[in-house]
């Protein structure tokens, strides 16, 4: 089964008062918190967390890219979705949308790759993940 977006994921957000900046809309800084928000759930729903700690892996983020395509405003309904768009022998990307009133709000995607628990050097991606997002696509 080929799918464009392995292992997605998706969350509503409800946009609380102080995630609103001086413009009136949702601030920039929050949108990496929804991002992470996202990576969490990815990782409670395909490949937990505590069990990738006590593996010795530690998922590191190394690059965030955001394009906000509309502002996002207090009582807008959002609906997050992220993904798992490459995945090769050491790094990872994801990719996310941010829907606002059923519009693409913003697209983000983040790279990044795992650390040795003991020695915080790279290392391999869990092998779990590999096995997990083949199913979907070819690791490259």
């Amino acid at each position: 089964m080929l799918l464009s977006r392995p292992l997605e994921v998706e969350i509503s957000i409800s946009i609380k008062p102080y995630d609103i900046d001086f413009a009136g809309v949702v601030s920039n800084i929050v949108y990496i918190r929804w991002l992470e928000d996202l990576r969490l759930n990815l990782f409670d729903r395909y490949l937990p967390l505590d069990r990738q700690m006590q593996q010795g892996y530690i998922p590191v983020i190394a690059k965030t890219q955001i394009e906000y395509k509309r502002p996002i405003k207090l009582f807008d309904r959002i609906i997050a979705k992220m993904w798992i768009s490459q995945l090769g022998k050491v790094k990872v990307t994801m990719e996310a949308e941010f829907i606002s009133n059923n519009v693409i709000a913003a697209t983000a995607m983040q790279t990044g790759s795992y650390i040795n628990s003991q020695n915080n050097r790279p290392v391999r991606l869990p092998e779990e993940l590999l096995q997990k997002y083949s199913q979907y696509k070819p690791v490259v």
